[in-house]
């Protein structure tokens, strides 16, 4: 496997990245890949933690240069991390994922000329199955993460695809993809969707770009719902924030 990029947008996330860094250098294949860090907000503390441990896991880290003025917004966080990347692959990945073992090579496997490749998501029961994620409550906040449960779980489910190609047509975050075809051919992402739609409609463009989806159902990771960005309602008033961005940028895919 050759090194990639972890490209992860912060808001105010270091309860998050506490975890969701950390799996990535425990977990990944390789232990050299990059690790990029793009601080929208910072209400928590999270410069200053990501100053004291850029160096132990081996990341680099950008801050908006309006922080707390306004947002740069997830879809340009994301190109900013894709554009400062040395690596010839990448992976959108979020605040609030953990990366299950070698999670990376299980999607990088599968990656070829116009395709996009997903981990599998496994999330706390808190929003409904479209088949195209396992519920299990392995924790509803990093706290609360039981990790050996959750690799018991993972081996077995490994296990289910050992004799099947284990794959199935479907993305979401984490995908991973060319950056030189992401570049090229979609542009990045669009930065009228200031803070949400942002993955439907660079979803929408590879699927009219011709690029195939495939999800890959040994490669897991935990994803805590939402939390990073504030969708889950058990925090009101980043979750009033959450909505007050979706219906903008709802109204804003729509329209386009």
């Amino acid at each position: 496997m050759e090194k990639i990029t972890f490209c992860i947008p912060s808001k105010s996330n270091l309860r998050y990245l506490k975890t969701c860094i950390p799996s990535i250098r425990k977990n990944a294949y390789r232990n050299d890949h990059e690790i990029i860090i793009f601080v929208d907000s910072d209400e928590d503390g999270t410069v200053n933690w990501l100053k004291e441990v850029k160096d132990e896991y081996n990341l680099i880290y950008y801050v908006n240069p309006k922080l707390g003025e306004e947002l740069y917004g997830i879809g340009k966080a994301y190109d900013y991390c894709v554009e400062k990347s040395t690596t010839n692959v990448f992976m959108i990945f979020h605040a609030d994922m953990i990366l299950a073992k070698n999670a990376d090579y299980e999607v990088y496997k599968h990656l070829k000329e116009k395709t996009v490749v997903c981990a599998t998501r496994i999330e706390p029961p808190l929003h409904p199955n479209n088949g195209e994620k396992i519920l299990r409550d392995f924790g509803m906040y990093p706290e609360d993460f039981k990790e050996e449960e959750f690799t018991t779980e993972i081996n077995e489910l490994k296990q289910l695809h050992e004799n099947d190609p284990g794959t199935t047509e479907g993305i979401f975050a984490p995908w991973m993809i060319n950056k030189k075809e992401y570049l090229e051919i979609l542009g990045g992402h669009d930065p009228i969707l200031h803070s949400c739609r942002e993955d439907s409609d660079i979803f929408n463009r590879m699927l009219l770009a011709g690029f195939k989806f495939i999800q890959t159902w040994e490669g897991f990771v935990y994803h805590f719902t939402g939390r990073g960005a504030g969708s889950f309602d058990g925090d009101s008033e980043r979750h009033k924030k959450w909505q007050e961005d979706m219906n903008k940028s709802t109204l804003e895919f729509i329209r386009k």
